[in-house]
């Protein structure tokens, strides 16, 4: 049975179709990689499965739910630019999780921002951008969430930094949850995928099994993914 299911999603802002007719099923226990460039329509695929703005037509399932209440409570979503206070600090963040969030673990966020050998008290304005980068991962896969919904989590941060979000993505997350990764650095992700779906100018291009995928195409998500994506 699906976790997340949408059927005939469409969404348009103005003139333009950010998103049309989109069927699409994702199963529990995945990491799916939500894969197309600038412009194709993740960012907003991922706003409306969080419930943060509305379709124009289709339907939204998340664990049988659609956006609201409680699907939000099964929904652990990381937006594509930094969100946080900057006055605040690590301490004050993990406060302010725990008294938000009722699946938030302390202790598993503590573990891994200590992993960074961050000071409590240092505020996020006074961290480089990775490090930013990485405290606002760290605080959203800390949730025992049903669903993780990362809107492009390594864009702007370099190599090393990419390597540690990609190693906290994969080690904190259960057989039973969904992980959706938007990108469209695709090498630094693909060995770390079980699914794509290439989206292209809004419309579902491809959805398949990564280890079938190169089965059946002889060639990696990578290359597959220029040929398909070729300007």
């Amino acid at each position: 049975m699906s976790l997340l299911e949408v059927k005939g999603l469409t969404k348009k802002f103005g003139k333009v179709t950010a998103l049309n007719q989109v069927d699409l099923s994702l199963e529990a226990g995945k990491i799916v990689g939500l894969l197309g460039p600038n412009g194709s329509g993740k960012t907003t695929w991922i706003k409306l499965v969080n419930g943060l703005i509305e379709p124009d037509q289709g339907s939204i399932l998340i664990d049988g739910h659609s956006p609201g209440p409680e699907s939000k409570a099964l929904v652990s979503y990381l937006p594509d630019r930094e969100f946080l206070p900057p006055y605040m600090t690590s301490e004050q963040l993990l406060r302010f999780y725990q008294d938000f969030f009722p699946d938030f673990d302390r202790e598993a966020a503590l573990s891994m921002i200590k992993s960074l050998s961050l000071d409590l008290k240092q505020k996020l304005k006074a961290m480089s951008k990775g490090t930013r980068e990485k405290l606002q991962l760290i605080l959203t896969m800390s949730r025992r969430a049903r669903v993780y919904l990362l809107d492009e989590p390594i864009a702007g941060v370099d190599p090393a930094a990419r390597d540690y979000i990609l190693r906290t993505i994969i080690g904190n997350y259960s057989e039973g949850a969904l992980i959706v990764i938007s990108t469209h650095l695709i090498a630094d992700v693909e060995n770390s995928l079980d699914d794509v779906v290439f989206l292209k100018s809004g419309k579902i291009e491809l959805h398949e099994n990564v280890d079938d995928l190169r089965a059946r195409t002889g060639k990696d998500v990578d290359h597959l993914f220029r040929e398909v994506f070729a300007c």
